[in-house]
């Protein structure tokens, strides 16, 4: 995901959503969506339709996780035969590649292992209905036809098994002005998975926004010591699918 930097051009059903509220592009992702901050306190997601996840599965698990961590609040969600389309209650904070805090790494890095951290004990996997297990990710990639080397259908045992937020990296943690972390957003895959899943893919995207040099920060701000084989492991799983 990216930052726009110049104008974007506002599909006719985020003008409908709106409902004459102003509209500020926030984010771009690279299949051609593009999520929306209106002037009235929401923001508006709009992309093409693909296989891996959908707005209806992000609204489902939203509706879920909001009751025990700060996650925005669905207000309506649909789409047609090619796009999908979401509108939540904006939450407060910035994300964590926001220009203020790609220019304070260590303040982003140590909040975003914080807040996963807190997602993890917060969520309860007794009672998560949603699955990121290993299996479930290597069918869903050979349902979108994708071939996954043979190596990586058995993974490490497992390390423990929480609620995942399955695209743990970095943007998607949102950031209050005490430097701390406040909320989490785009849980369209959100399931239950051994830890590792998230932390090798939190710190490896550390890498990609903030520079080389910060994953161990990470980890030492959830409150674990690095594991190689797993890191190892999830993070080729991540590329593969």
């Amino acid at each position: 995901m990216t930052i726009p930097l110049s104008a974007v051009e506002v599909p006719g059903q985020v003008r409908a959503l709106a409902r004459g509220a102003d509209l500020r592009p926030v984010w771009l992702n690279e299949i051609g969506g593009v999520t929306f901050r209106t002037s009235d306190g929401r923001h508006i997601k709009h992309s093409p339709r693909n296989l891996e996840t959908s707005f209806a599965d992000e609204a489902e698990r939203l509706d879920w996780a909001v009751r025990y961590i700060p996650v925005p609040r669905v207000l309506e969600h649909g789409g047609d035969g090619t796009h999908e389309w979401i509108v939540t209650e904006t939450v407060p904070g910035e994300s964590a590649v926001a220009p203020r805090w790609v220019a304070e790494p260590a303040t982003a890095v140590r909040a975003i292992g914080e807040g996963l951290r807190a997602l993890h004990d917060a969520l309860p996997v007794a009672e998560c209905p949603f699955d990121w297990s290993v299996t479930s990710r290597l069918t869903n990639a050979a349902g979108r036809g994708i071939q996954v080397p043979d190596r990586l259908r058995e993974p490490p045992t497992i390390d423990a098994l929480v609620v995942c937020h399955a695209d743990a990296c970095s943007p998607n943690t949102l950031i209050g002005d005490d430097g701390r972390w406040v909320a989490h957003v785009d849980l369209g895959a959100l399931g239950v998975a051994d830890r590792w899943a998230d932390l090798a893919v939190a710190s490896m995207s550390t890498e990609w926004n903030y520079g080389p040099g910060w994953d161990g920060a990470l980890l030492a701000a959830y409150g674990i010591e690095p594991d190689t084989e797993r890191i190892d492991y999830y993070r080729e799983l991540w590329n593969a699918t």
